[in-house]
């Protein structure tokens, strides 16, 4: 799996810049050129879980950042995952697994819940990831707001404190800058 590669789990305040770079051209590769400077501002300051071939190239990258979640009334120390991708000619070669595979196992040692936004279902749910089926809401300064088109698109990675969380329960995301969830 991988030809060698391995990942590597480093906060974002220890990646070199020339490694920062790299991941956000491959998030730019991955994504078409539909990665926003909000996605990526959303992908830098947590941990980042960084797959690369033996000279250093990066090959697909997971990070995780804090987030606070609500779900069913229960706040949780929830690790949100972002920027998982793998670079177009390298996929299917079970790098971006094994990128998962260490978020994974970071979010079990440091946080509550993990948490996720994504259309590729499957890919997740191979993993241990779960579609979450309750109603999705964005808690602003106003007051919670509906975030309908979020509710087919949220996954979560149930483990310790929230093993027995109801998939079928709102789920409530704090409000940042670009997308929500």
């Amino acid at each position: 799996m991988g030809g060698g590669a391995h990942a590597v789990l480093v906060p974002t305040v220890s990646v070199p810049e020339p490694t920062l770079r790299q991941i956000r051209e491959l998030m730019d590769a991955a994504f078409a050129g539909d990665f926003s400077d909000d996605d990526w501002a959303h992908t830098i300051g947590g941990v980042h879980a960084v797959v690369a071939d033996a000279a250093g190239a990066v090959l697909a990258h997971a990070s995780v950042v804090a987030r606070t979640i609500t779900v069913g009334g229960a706040a949780f120390r929830a690790g949100y995952v972002e920027g998982v991708a793998t670079l177009p000619d390298r996929q299917g070669e079970g790098l971006g697994s094994m990128a998962m595979e260490a978020i994974a196992e970071h979010l079990r040692g440091v946080y509550q819940l993990g948490v996720l936004g994504t259309g590729e279902w499957h890919f997740y749910e191979r993993l241990g990831w779960e579609r979450w089926q309750g109603m999705t809401w964005v808690r602003r300064a106003a007051g919670l707001e509906r975030t309908e088109d979020d509710d087919d698109g949220i996954m979560v990675l149930r483990f310790g404190p929230s093993a027995a969380a109801e998939l079928t329960a709102d789920i409530v995301c704090e409000e940042r800058p670009g997308d929500v969830w």
